[in-house]
């Protein structure tokens, strides 16, 4: 099955006014814990995220909370290797539970990426602690024409240009929706 139609049949992708995380707004949200709860779809769905991802030299995987830690652990599960998590502190996020070692590879993991602000913070916190960022790997690449800029290569299981677009500037039929903020933040 395609895995956007595994998105529909598990309820994961939803239509509506969403807000998303960094603020912007959208007709669509891909709410991949309800996809990722069935513990089969999440390990072949992320068993081919891993299998994309495994040829990358790295020695450790890490997720920012909370939507990739699902993704992170089971990427690592099929990697057989060892997956640390950020998790947010104050609002921010924070390495609180690990260590990074100096020169330690990182393949950084996440469910959804549009704008990759918490990617961002993720491989910031790697970089800052002497680790090096190898690749991102994603379950949806929501970016489209605009995709984030990591310093380092992006992977995904489904590219979209789904549609964003600023407070300010919401088409008619978005604005006569209330807006729903179903992410972490």
């Amino acid at each position: 099955m395609q895995l956007l139609e595994i998105f529909k049949k598990t309820g994961a992708l939803l239509d509506g006014h969403f807000i998303l995380r960094s603020g912007l707004r959208s007709r669509q949200y891909f709410q991949c814990a309800l996809l990722l709860q069935n513990a089969k779809l999440a390990s072949e769905v992320c068993g081919l995220l891993a299998q994309k991802l495994k040829d990358y030299s790295y020695d450790a995987l890490i997720s920012p909370a909370m939507g990739g830690i699902l993704v992170g652990q089971e990427v690592a599960r099929h990697l057989e290797a060892r997956h640390i998590f950020a998790e947010k502190v104050e609002g921010k996020l924070a390495i609180r539970r690990f260590e990074i070692k100096p020169g330690e590879r990182f393949l950084i993991l996440e469910d959804v990426v549009t704008t990759g602000s918490a990617v961002q913070e993720t491989l910031k916190l790697v970089r800052e602690a002497g680790g090096i960022p190898v690749a991102v790997g994603t379950i949806v690449d929501r970016s489209g024409n605009h995709p984030p800029e990591f310093g380092v290569p992006m992977v995904s299981l489904l590219q979209l240009n789904v549609e964003t677009f600023s407070p300010e500037s919401l088409p008619e039929d978005l604005k006569l929706l209330p807006a729903v903020k179903p992410g972490s933040r």
